[in-house]
């Protein structure tokens, strides 16, 4: 039996991001070495008071207490191309920072130009004075100058001053996770961003860069989605589907949530590839190719490829389960009998 499994994280071949040539030979030397080397020297002294006294004023509410993620040791170990392109935005970010330190503002020009290394389709850095000024900004040129204190995620999280108290820390860096509301949506994007400080000529900067994680994460909840009247006398909500997902490259099933109200059933149909229940609520009677199976909570029932099935809600209460499809669920592998 062709059992399915079920890939809870998209794991990908990592790529190594390398730096595209631009700017001065000098520049070019100065990154790939910075790249190489992974230590962090710099230290988070030299936070104006200004900055400190804003971080202090942060009430309570705004402080979200979460279980600690694993130590950074395991996390460095993560073979996912997440977990690559953080430690790739990390090493930039604190090459940038020690480009920055000796070179300060003359590197901003460097920084907005597209294919430059700090300004591609893998890697974007951004700039803020230590107050709070975004002085560079390469994808929203428009912005820069803008005073940035007051920006707050979708969930009133005050970004900068979670930024400033990064820069704070004992490593003078950190990742900062908070939800921007997507522009002429109200949904969401949630982001993961690397900053760390640097200092030039009495000037101190937070330099970052962004990850988006619903590129790499996918989450759903059920009470945002709405259910289909399927063929067959089932309503349904595909939760996962690869075709549906740009992200869905790596994935090759997909999982529906159903329901059948008391009393009805769904018509017997045929799929193509191999399928999965699994009962969350309710009771009721599965036949596979003629054959009963009784249903009930937390069961988990394979059903054959090219079996005729069909289910009864049995019970006074709805019926709920998960289908899972190896390949992704589709008319094409689907034929109800009506």
């Amino acid at each position: 039996m062709d059992l399915i499994k079920i890939i809870c994280g998209m794991l990908a071949v990592a790529l190594i991001l390398g730096i595209l040539t631009c700017g001065s030979h000098e520049n070019q030397a100065a990154i790939a070495e910075e790249l190489e080397n992974n230590a962090v020297s710099e230290s988070a002294s030299g936070v104006t008071e200004e900055a400190l006294a804003t971080v202090e004023n942060t009430t309570a509410e705004q402080a979200v207490m979460k279980p600690a993620p694993p130590d950074s040791a395991i996390l460095a170990k993560g073979e996912s191309k997440m977990a690559t392109e953080r430690r790739e935005i990390e090493n930039k970010v604190r090459a940038t920072v020690r480009l920055l330190d000796v070179q300060g503002e003359n590197l901003f020009p460097s920084f907005r130009e597209a294919g430059s290394p700090w300004n591609d389709q893998n890697f974007c850095i951004f700039v803020w004075t230590i107050n709070g000024t975004q002085v560079v900004c390469p994808q929203d040129v428009g912005s820069e100058g803008k005073d940035m204190k007051g920006l707050q995620d979708a969930d009133g999280k005050p970004i900068w001053e979670l930024f400033i108290k990064a820069v704070q820390s004992e490593s003078g860096e950190g990742w900062i996770d908070y939800n921007l509301k997507k522009e002429g949506s109200s949904e969401t994007s949630r982001m993961l961003t690397f900053v760390k400080k640097s200092t030039y000529g009495g000037q101190s900067y937070i330099v970052g860069s962004s990850l988006h994680v619903d590129e790499q994460i996918i989450c759903r909840d059920l009470n945002d989605c709405t259910y289909l009247e399927e063929p067959g006398n089932i309503r349904v909500v595909e939760l996962l589907n690869p075709k549906n997902l740009n992200q869905g490259a790596g994935l090759n099933y997909s999982v529906a949530h159903s329901i059948i109200k008391p009393g009805e059933n769904i018509a017997p149909h045929m799929m193509k590839n191999p399928e999965v229940h699994y009962i969350l609520e309710g009771e009721g009677v599965l036949y596979i190719d003629g054959i009963p199976v009784e249903l009930h909570q937390d069961q988990l029932i394979y059903i054959p490829a090219g079996a005729i099935q069909t289910t009864y809600n049995t019970g006074n209460n709805t019926l709920k389960f998960l289908a899972i499809n190896q390949p992704g669920w589709s008319e094409e592998n689907t034929k109800v009998f009506e």
